[in-house]
Parts: C-alpha cells; sequence; structure tokens
C-alpha cells in the first residue's frame, strides 16, 4: 500500500510540478478566449431558431468535430510546417503573442471582433445554406485565424517538455467538448444569459488573454536575443 501511495504522490507531484497542470490552465484560458463557445452558442442559436433540437444537435456535434480536426491538426502540424518554412519558435512567440493581444484588446474593449462575428456576407450566405457545421460554425467561428494561432504558439511554447505539451493537448479537448455542450444547449444558454453577462465574461477572458499574449510576445523577443542586444 505504501507503495502505492507512494507512486500516486510522486504522479502528483509530477503533474503539479513539472508543467502539465500550468501548461492545462494556461492553454485552456487561451484556447476558451480565442475559439469563444459562449459567442460561438449565441450565433449558433440564430442561426437555428426553426431547428428541432435533434438536427440541432447533430449540426453541433459536426460543426465541432470539423473545427477539431482544424485545430488538432494545426497543434501537431502547424509547428513543424513553420519550420520547414524557416520560422523559428521565437518569432512565431512574438507574432502569435501580438494577434492574440489584438484580440484581447477587442475583447475587452467590448468591440465586436472578426473572431466571433460574421462578415454581412458571411451572415447572408449562412442563413441560405441548410448545413451551417462547416460553414460558418466549425470555420471561421470556431477555428478562426486567432484561435488557429493560438493553438500553434500554446504547442510551440510547450514543445520542449512532454508534460506541458500533453497539458496544452488536453487543454484543448476540454474546451472541445465544452463547446459542443454549450451549443447543444444554445437556446436555452442564450436565453439564460443575457448581454451584459457575456460582456463580462468577455472582458474578464480578454484581461487574461491579453496577459498571456504579452508574456508570450516577451519570451519570443527574450528567445530572438533581441532583449539582450538592446540591453
Amino acid at each position: 500500500r505504501s507503495i502505492r501511495r507512494y507512486g500516486l504522490s510522486e504522479a502528483l507531484g509530477c503533474f503539479y510540478a513539472d508543467g502539465m497542470l500550468p501548461s492545462f490552465l494556461t492553454s485552456f484560458t487561451t484556447f476558451f478566449a480565442t475559439i469563444g463557445p459562449i459567442e460561438a452558442a449565441v450565433i449558433f442559436a440564430a442561426l437555428t431558431p426553426e431547428i428541432d433540437r435533434g438536427e440541432r444537435t447533430r449540426i453541433a456535434v459536426r460543426a465541432v468535430l470539423i473545427a477539431s480536426v482544424i485545430l488538432f491538426g494545426s497543434l501537431f502540424a502547424g509547428g513543424p510546417l513553420l519550420k520547414q518554412l524557416g520560422v523559428g519558435i521565437p518569432a512565431l512567440q512574438t507574432a502569435g503573442g501580438i494577434i492574440l493581444l489584438v484580440i484581447a484588446l477587442d475583447m475587452i474593449f467590448a468591440r465586436p471582433t472578426s473572431a466571433f462575428k460574421l462578415t454581412p456576407i458571411e451572415d447572408e450566405e449562412a442563413h441560405s445554406k441548410e448545413d451551417i457545421a462547416i460553414f460558418p460554425i466549425a470555420t471561421p467561428l470556431l477555428a478562426g485565424p486567432g484561435a488557429m494561432s493560438a493553438v500553434i504558439l500554446m504547442a510551440a511554447g510547450a514543445s520542449a517538455d512532454p508534460l506541458a505539451y500533453a497539458g496544452v493537448v488536453a487543454a484543448l479537448a476540454a474546451t472541445m467538448l465544452l463547446t459542443l455542450v454549450l451549443l447543444v444547449a444554445s437556446n436555452e444558454l442564450s436565453r439564460a444569459i443575457g448581454v451584459t453577462a457575456q460582456r463580462v465574461l468577455m472582458r474578464v477572458f480578454g484581461i487574461l488573454l491579453a496577459a498571456i499574449a504579452v508574456q508570450a510576445a516577451f519570451n519570443g523577443l527574450a528567445g530572438s536575443g533581441l532583449l539582450a542586444a538592446s540591453r
């Protein structure tokens, strides 16, 4: 028994100390802010007012599966692809941090950002399509440029630590699972949460995302040697 308890304590120690839990929390916050499950659920409810619950669930499952394929593909293949193009991790961290900071500022000041809204042309096409799972729900609402940039950035930052990388993967899986739940319950969610509550949540996650984005940019600049050179 003592051996088993020791093994469990060692496993929990690795989980907390070696980077998996911090990586999971940072990545989950970033993914929740950039994927926008609540905003996507509100838009989904607006696009499916006349559709029965069974069909709405089918569309939600298909949309989340497609978005997951895109985002997990970005997670596993985005970094190696950029490496083949000669883009290093410091450059990716700096560019990704800037992109996420722009999204965070839009969230904080409640400005509608392209990550969470449709253009007039996209909105018209979405209402005219029979199946909205691929467009606009899967992309660009869930797997948009901001979300893909966040996934690649988080994966690149954790690439040297297997436990931290596992935390990123787990965070993305948890975010997509939560997104599916919110899409399925989109009608109930849109009735329960008002515009004010939605904007409060958006601002809170915007502030957290801004801090993560600035830290990523700092890490990129430090890794490039520019900060050291400026001293």
